[in-house]
């Protein structure tokens, strides 16, 4: 491999792998942190040796209802039904019968 060449392909790599940082490097290189970030890299804080949070790039995109439900699918969070949902029938048989309860109201 040339340098370029292992240059990128170690960048690529450091890039998949989270670092970690404890509280008080993460506040004393928040920007350095979030030019990482920004690069697409996930960053880890740690306190007293234990993972507490997580900093990574926001996926951008369609941010529909759609695509919210098929990200929690894609978790496995929720299911789609067995059948498809029907539309729901009419509240009420009668013609005017709120007007009548709310006439009856008076």
């Amino acid at each position: 491999m040339t340098s370029l060449t292992s240059q990128v392909y170690s960048s690529r790599r450091m890039c998949s792998m989270p670092q970690v940082y404890s509280t008080y490097e993460a506040k004393s290189r928040f920007s350095e942190i979030l030019r990482k970030v920004r690069a697409g890299q996930r960053i880890i804080i740690s306190s007293r040796g234990e993972e507490i949070a997580e900093i990574r790039p926001i996926q951008s995109g369609p941010s529909g209802l759609g695509d919210h439900f098929r990200r929690l699918e894609e978790k496995g969070l929720v299911q789609r039904g067995a059948r498809p949902a029907r539309k729901p029938g009419p509240l009420m048989r009668k013609p005017g019968a709120l007007k009548r309860f709310l006439e009856s109201r008076d």
